[in-house]
């Protein structure tokens, strides 16, 4: 029985100095255990595996970082860039003596390439006898991929290697660049956990990197890719938000009212929290606008809102909201809102989940994307891009925030298209126009889709001046209002008291 206790306590989780990858792997590594992270060079596998002994070293345990490719001064810098001190971490390095002026080093420096494989492997074991450390980063297996000069004896050298980490009970990084053999699986089936880094590519901007867990033997695990970033200060991953992992709450069933009675009155009472409403119509139609009175009539109830922008900076936005008269500075200061400007080239798609997330974790009860078009460059195709928004949305509606998504369609008047349809992820769908009448352009506005409730089939002109919207009666007497060049066939003209809206 006590030995069956101790094999199981073997396998209990071990922090790998990131909350996310924790998360990702229900816990951490293995304890007692040999991992594989591998990865093309540059890919981040050094920094998460200093992550990983600084976790450990913060906790009083022995660590010991064995490099083959690197130098302790090349590992010093790294860590100097991230502002780490690497002083509670045992650095063993195999490089020429000539290359150190530290005398008191020579007798841990070995020259790896003059000695044969075995000898090289022996020497590792030495420094872990000496050094007895729980935490062990192993960098490279390249470098012994090279020694061995065939497949068949690297794969018994890792196995030894494999064997004496356990015998010694420690907790093991193998770190691979995949330089060589990319193909080779082998190691997959020696390791108890894999762990790959990936590089993208992208046609413009920053590329992308990104996290997969291929095994964590008797783990469930959070597969698929996780975007990451390498910042100062280390690894920040992203995990995959997955809508199943965040239950619903119980929420209050209640609306959002937007201090226009007539607005109100188009989607009879206002709009559900917990629910998502698209804002389509073309650039320059007040769709912006249209939000932020929802907004700030939230923020006006003591409600946190969190505003996402891919196509206005934060100057010109807070310019156009004190000219519509909806000052949001003093709710900036107060941590009621939050405006986000974002460049699609180079946030990832999991970046931005994260920070949504965080928000609405933090108690945020109004999101908004501004907009999609925007955010679908950031996205290598456009299936991507809904399947994500649909995690997104999912996930918002079941933590009771009221998601606004806004879609700038392509034209101005005429016909519009739209660059991708979310109109089945949305509850409710507003849609505004431009129209000319009396030779003036002028705004409709009109609720195409509710699904919580009644709304009115009507459709409105819609009126922005420096008082912020205004609602006007139902355009009757009109025919073709949604084209763009309506034909008026009332007996009156409803228009002539509205010298049409300002900008």
């Amino acid at each position: 029985m006590a030995r069956d206790e101790e094999l199981m306590g073997q396998g209990s989780p071990v922090s790998s100095g990131s909350p996310a990858l924790d998360y990702i792997l229900r816990g951490g590594y293995a304890s007692n255990r040999v991992h594989l992270i591998e990865g093309e060079p540059g890919s981040g596998k050094t920094t998460l595996g200093l992550q990983f002994l600084m976790e450990g070293a913060s906790k009083g345990e022995t660590c010991l970082y064995i490099t083959l490719s690197e130098s302790k001064d090349e590992l010093l810098h790294v860590a100097g860039t991230h502002g780490w001190d690497l002083s509670g971490i045992e650095i063993f390095e195999l490089v020429p003596p000539e290359l150190s002026l530290d005398t008191e080093r020579e007798q841990s420096i070995v020259y790896a390439s003059d000695l044969e494989l075995g000898e090289t492997v022996q020497m590792v074991m030495n420094e872990v006898e000496r050094v007895a450390p729980a935490r062990i980063v192993f960098d490279s297996l390249s470098e012994i991929r090279l020694l061995a000069q065939g497949p068949l004896r690297f794969r018994r050298q890792v196995l030894a290697l494999k064997h004496y980490f356990a015998k010694h009970q420690c907790t093991v990084l193998f770190l691979d660049d995949l330089t060589q053999m990319v193909d080779d699986l082998s190691l997959h089936s020696l390791a108890h956990g894999v762990v790959r880094l990936d590089q993208v590519a992208v046609s413009y901007g920053a590329e992308r990197r990104r996290l997969r867990v291929f095994k964590m033997r008797g783990r469930a695990f959070r597969g698929g890719f996780h975007d990451f970033t390498i910042r100062t200060g280390g690894v920040e991953i992203f995990p995959r938000l997955v809508a199943g992992s965040h239950p619903e709450g119980i929420h209050e069933e209640r609306r959002a009212a937007s201090g226009v009675g007539e607005l109100d009155a188009l989607v009879c009472g206002g709009l559900d929290y917990g629910t998502t409403s698209l804002v389509i119509g073309p650039s320059g139609s007040g769709k912006s606008t249209l939000t932020m009175q929802y907004i700030f009539a939230g923020l006006q109830r003591g409600e946190r809102a969190l505003f996402v922008s891919f196509d206005e900076t934060q100057r010109v936005f807070h310019r156009r909201c004190a000219g519509l008269g909806m000052d949001v500075t003093p709710f900036e200061e107060s941590g009621l809102f939050t405006f986000r400007q974002v460049d699609p080239a180079e946030l990832s798609p999991g970046e931005l989940s994260a920070l949504v997330r965080d928000q609405v974790e933090a108690g945020t009860k109004m999101v908004v994307l501004d907009s999609l078009s925007g955010y679908q460059h950031a996205m290598p195709e456009e299936q991507f891009m809904l399947l994500q928004m649909h995690e997104t949305v999912t996930y918002l509606n079941q933590q009771g925030v009221l998601t606004f998504l806004l879609l700038a369609q392509s034209g101005m008047v005429g016909t519009m298209q739209s660059p991708v349809d979310l109109t089945y992820l949305s509850d409710t769908v507003l849609l505004l126009r431009f129209f000319e009448a009396k030779g003036e352009i002028r705004r409709a506005l009109s609720i195409l889709k509710k699904r919580t409730g009644p709304h009115e089939s009507a459709i409105r002109e819609l009126m922005i001046d420096g008082g912020g919207i205004q609602v006007g009666p139902k355009l009757d007497g009109f025919r073709g209002v949604l084209t763009g060049v309506p034909t008026f066939e009332g007996k009156t003209a409803l228009l002539e008291e509205r010298a049409g809206g300002g900008i």
